[in-house]
């Protein structure tokens, strides 16, 4: 799509010709761009003024995996499948880059490093930390445990911002990753290095700007907002200094964004940082100067995105007797955010301390109130991980093919076909004696132990179809008990949690939804977009940055959201008695499973101390 000149004016419109009968002249509406960038695509939706998604495309993104547990990406490559996804979807429907009024980007909470000096890429890649293969390698994604000893190191000063991190830095964080840059680079390449969240890389790839967010800062940097818990100037100088990071601490934290109003600027979600550069414009097909928004991290945005929507829980539909909805319904609602991982996302408007939960994060999204994290460290992997391992993988793959289904959908009849065989009261019922507990990947809440693992009770040598679709089964069950736990320690610590508004891939699979609302006891509500609501809330933050006036002064987000948000459909507990005592004694289950495990490991270790091979 060619370039327009910045010279034309802004707020022109053109025309194009209606598709209805009399063939009359319409102007186009105005539109939005979300960019989302997942850990293995990036992501661009079109959204018109109503909050209709009217184009959408994605596109791959590179990964690298030099060593176990080692998993990069480079900023160069997702550019490039950003502004293909963009040019794609806006060609779908032909609509004109000159309507495009604001752009939003979300992304993973991975490390992004560029040099200080030329602003390009830096290699994260050890030993040479060069660009030797060609490919710009510098994001050290949010799911490599490379920095597990400096992770340690962190978490034994006891530090009071780890507070504001649920007791412990996670691994998935990324002051570990720097700490271990630190460690393991030549001292003057280090210090050459600037530090990014991968979506204030992307804003400043789009924009030119220095300006971070708070998302990024708050959730993932160890940056605790200026007045809170007398935090001066929002970075802990302390603590970077007790862990071995003093550097960064030189010119007023400039290597991390700087200091908020002296030497660096940080905005609250989808506040306007500025507009589309010349260059970047160009990348995209589309006119410079668009406001580009403030970013969020990937599973905000998809709070975003599905918490707005307008619906009586009672009934699952649309509310007529709300025409908008309070700020306040948000705090009884988690946002799911389902994907590789699951992120549990819940707002209040007083911090809320939670063991193993992530957060309170003051200003993340809408000024003033406080986000709580919670989250499985794997969900979409697990299931898929259980599947691909079982003998009877390949069989089901080629009979869900033979039916034109996904394997999941093809499971989830089996499931249904072996209970009309032993005429069971529920699809749980065939599970009753199998017991699995699922943190193969670590947990990240509430317990917040990197060292889990799984438990099976109850296995057996069964290597068919059916034995398959009963280990999917308990992955399921898996899940959905843990989101349990989740939301107990939540609303145990003074959340006021009621209803899960998912987003995902996960939400098509209505065995999991069901089982979720039951093992929950509360509805769980689908979006419209079931596979787009994280983007559609990333283009929401196009639209906050367009809205703002020449005073800087913008459309308050949850304005936008309830505007924009669209109508889902409702999924409630099961009402059979009998599965609901079942479900409840396999929780029961599932805690001892959980404790039992780490009572385990502390038993052997404590036989086997100072025993040496």
């Amino acid at each position: 799509m060619a370039q327009l000149p910045f010279r034309q004016p802004f707020r022109q419109q053109s025309r194009q010709m209606s598709v209805d009968p009399h063939n009359e002249l319409h102007p186009q509406v105005e539109h939005y761009i979300g960019v989302d960038v997942g850990t293995g695509s990036a992501r661009a939706c079109i959204m018109n003024e109503k909050g209709d998604i009217v184009g959408l495309a994605s596109q791959n993104i590179g990964l690298w995996q030099p060593e176990t547990g080692y998993y990069e990406q480079s900023t160069t490559d997702i550019w490039r499948c950003i502004c293909s996804s963009i040019h794609r979807a806006m060609d779908q429907h032909n609509i004109d880059g000159n309507t495009v009024r604001g752009i939003g980007f979300d992304a993973t909470c991975s490390l992004a490093v560029f040099s200080e000096d030329t602003d390009e890429p830096i290699s994260v890649t050890g030993p040479k930390f060069d660009n030797a293969d060609g490919h710009d390698r510098n994001v050290i994604l949010w799911l490599d445990h490379r920095p597990a000893e400096e992770t340690k190191k962190i978490n034994a000063t006891d530090h009071n911002l780890l507070r504001y991190v649920g007791g412990k830095m996670s691994i998935e964080m990324e002051i570990p990753k720097v700490l271990w840059l630190k460690n393991n680079m030549p001292k003057e390449l280090f210090d050459r290095c600037k530090f990014y969240d991968l979506t204030d890389a992307l804003t400043h790839m789009a924009t030119g700007n220095e300006t971070r967010s708070f998302c990024s800062v708050v959730c993932k940097q160890g940056f605790v907002p200026v007045g809170v818990d007398g935090s001066v100037k929002g970075w802990q100088e302390d603590f970077l200094t007790d862990i071995g990071l003093m550097d960064l601490c030189e010119d007023n934290f400039k290597r991390m964004g700087g200091v908020d109003g002296v030497n660096g600027k940080y905005f609250t979600a989808g506040e306007k940082i500025g507009t589309l550069s010349e260059r970047a414009a160009a990348d995209m097909g589309l006119p410079a100067g668009i406001a580009v928004g403030s970013g969020v991290i990937d599973a905000y945005a998809g709070w975003i995105g599905t918490v707005g929507a307008k619906v009586n829980l009672s009934s699952g539909g649309l509310d007529p007797a709300h025409a908008k909805n309070h700020v306040s319904q948000a705090f009884t609602r988690l946002a799911a955010v389902a994907g590789t991982s699951t992120c549990h996302l819940a707002m209040s408007e007083k911090p809320v301390f939670v063991n193993g939960v992530w957060g309170p994060y003051r200003d993340v999204l809408i000024p003033d109130y406080w986000m709580a994290e919670g989250g499985q460290s794997a969900t979409g992997e697990l299931l898929k991980h259980v599947l691909e391992t079982h003998p009877a993988f390949q069989e089901a793959m080629s009979v869900a093919e033979t039916f034109n289904m996904n394997v999941y959908d093809y499971l989830n009849e089996q499931l249904r076909e072996m209970k009309e065989k032993i005429n069971a009261p529920s699809i749980s019922y065939l599970g009753r004696h199998f017991f699995f507990y699922g943190d193969l990947f670590g947990n990240r809440s509430p317990i917040a132990d990197p060292d889990m693992k799984g438990a099976v009770v109850g296995l057996s040598s069964d290597k068919s179809l059916d034995g398959l679709a009963l280990y999917y089964y308990a992955t399921m069950e898996f899940i959905a008990l843990q989101t349990h736990q989740i939301i107990e320690a939540m609303n145990g610590s003074g959340h006021v949690i009621s209803s899960i508004f998912m987003s995902g891939s996960q939400c098509q699979n209505d065995v999991l939804m069901k089982l979720m609302a039951t093992a929950c006891d509360m509805p769980v509500m689908i979006p419209r977009y079931v596979h787009a609501a994280v983007v559609h809330g990333a283009a929401m933050l196009g639209a906050k940055a367009a809205s703002t006036d020449k005073n800087g002064h913008s459309e308050p987000l949850w304005d936008i959201m309830d505007r924009m948000s669209k109508p889902g459909k409702a999924v409630y507990p099961s009402d059979d008695e009998g599965e609901k005592k079942l479900l409840r004694a396999k929780y029961r289950v599932f805690l001892e499973q959980c404790e039992g495990q780490r009572r385990f490991r502390k038993d052997v270790d404590e036989a086997i101390e100072g025993w040496k091979a």
